[in-house]
């Protein structure tokens, strides 16, 4: 009963009021998707164009399937660990809710040679933060892999099978907390594994991933996320 009045309001102002009604369709098809992107070197694009980091790519890749997209609001630095992006959240003047919410972050805890068990717990935290920028809702969160470094040419005279195990430990980690919550997860790091076959994945310092890489990331992640945009555009 109560959808039936609403509609019949709406009707009519339709019918007596076509300027303002047309006034309210144009608002609501200028509403745009906000995006926030939080990490570290592979989110903010270590030694890539702005225009090939993930983030952008991703943006990008949604406006063009016809998603209003605002620009990426990008909380991430090169070398940041999971407390440092903490601290660097703290320091950020981020307004909430967002419409996706994105978390990529532990290599430099890997490399740096610190604890898996302190990693869980610091990623668990900042998934929690991921979730409250997006208004409580876990299902408008997703989290990517860690990529494998140890595949670059900068990891030429280091332990490469050590790297990938403790990568894969991280990953193990992250990955149950994700799913534990609800988020969505996704695996990259198979990809990044591809550079010994194409070093085109590789960016010039011989160590980040290439614009090319963030876009097969991109294509791998778009359906998942298309669907996340879907279910807020067509809700329940």
């Amino acid at each position: 009963m109560r959808d039936q009045v609403i509609s019949t309001l709406i009707f009519t102002a339709l019918l007596l009021f076509p300027g303002c009604a047309k006034n309210l369709m144009m608002e609501k098809d200028d509403i745009k998707f906000t995006y926030l992107a939080l990490g570290d070197s592979y989110t903010i694009g270590e030694s890539v164009d702005a225009s090939q980091r993930y983030p952008v790519l991703l943006t990008d890749s949604l406006r063009k399937a016809g998603y209003p997209m605002d620009d990426p609001v990008i909380v991430a630095r090169t070398g940041w660990t999971t407390d440092e992006l903490a601290a660097g959240i703290r320091t950020a003047d981020l307004s909430t809710p967002y419409s996706l919410v994105s978390l990529l972050v532990g290599v430099n805890n890997q490399y740096r040679g610190r604890d898996v068990e302190n990693y869980r717990i610091e990623f668990r935290s900042l998934l929690e933060q991921a979730i409250t920028f997006a208004g409580g809702q876990a299902e408008h969160v997703f989290v990517l892999s860690i990529p494998d470094w140890g595949v670059t040419p900068f990891a030429a005279s280091r332990d490469r099978e050590q790297i990938a195990g403790e990568i894969d430990q991280y990953n193990a980690v992250n990955r149950e907390e994700t799913r534990t919550r609800g988020v969505l997860y996704i695996d990259i790091t198979p990809i990044s594994r591809q550079t010994a076959e194409d070093p085109a994945l590789i960016a010039d310092d011989g160590l980040h991933p290439s614009g090319r890489m963030y876009a097969a990331c991109v294509e791998l992640a778009l359906p998942e996320i298309k669907t996340i945009l879907n279910r807020i555009r067509q809700p329940k």
